[in-house]
């Protein structure tokens, strides 16, 4: 398999505190990969230093053969990596239909941006029904799915997701699970922070468990769900 992204010895700190510590780890084109852990394990800390947001300490960081270290944000989303944040981070006073076109302002082909408004409004019959409708008066889960479809809108070549499940409800949550197994099936290749390991290592082909800034477990999804370390840590059982 290629490794579209490829991190090597990622070291990233705020002032004195260093949050990733040395982490190394690949995504293979047309995966689903997932970092998995404790809030402050340094999960969301990666993907915004992924997402050129914060400079990193040291290490290096290849995304489709070339280096992205130092590369302002919004040419990394044109090189084709996309990331939905924890928080959704949405518009809300703009319609649903705007904040999917604002996903899209790199873009210069108006109708593949139609086409690809579209296939948010498929993948999320929900948002397709209030196009027009504030983005600040949807649920949460709602407005998760537009953070998603808003990210898909720069037709990434791999799509990071940020804690998509974060406070929804058990059915919501479902939801966007199968959506997520839907975009891996169509080809997307998909960088997963998620704190449910239960639903993330379900999914996942490989997983990667991180704590304190480090990676302290790797191996496929299956094994990870079935370890008995990982089982006693995150899924809560004895």
């Amino acid at each position: 398999m290629t490794a579209l992204l490829e991190v090597e010895n990622l070291r990233v700190a705020y002032g004195k505190i260093e949050a990733v510590k040395g982490i190394t780890f690949t995504v293979e084109a047309g995966r689903i990969v997932t970092l998995i852990g404790t809030n402050g394990a340094g999960k969301t800390t990666t993907l915004r230093t992924l997402s050129g947001l914060i400079e990193p300490l040291g290490g290096s960081v290849r995304f489709d053969g070339r280096s992205i270290v130092g590369t302002p944000a919004h040419e990394i989303v044109a090189l084709g990596l996309a990331h939905s944040p924890e928080g959704r981070h949405i518009f809300p006073r703009l319609t649903i239909a705007e904040n999917l076109q604002l996903g899209a302002f790199l873009r210069k082909d108006a109708d593949g941006i139609g086409q690809d408004i579209q296939r948010a409004y498929e993948l999320f019959p929900i948002l397709g029904e209030r196009a027009k409708q504030a983005a600040g008066t949807l649920s949460g889960g709602e407005q998760q799915m537009l953070a998603m479809g808003r990210a898909l809108m720069s037709r990434p070549k791999l799509l990071m997701l940020d804690e998509p499940s974060m406070g929804l409800s058990p059915i919501m949550m479902q939801k966007i699970m199968e959506t997520i197994a839907e975009l891996k099936a169509t080809g997307t290749t998909i960088l997963l922070v998620e704190q449910n390991a239960q639903a993330a290592l379900s999914l996942a082909d490989s997983g990667h468990v991180m704590e304190v800034g480090k990676i302290v477990l790797s191996g496929s999804g299956a094994d990870l769900l079935h370890d008995e370390s990982v089982r006693k840590a995150y899924l809560g059982e004895d």
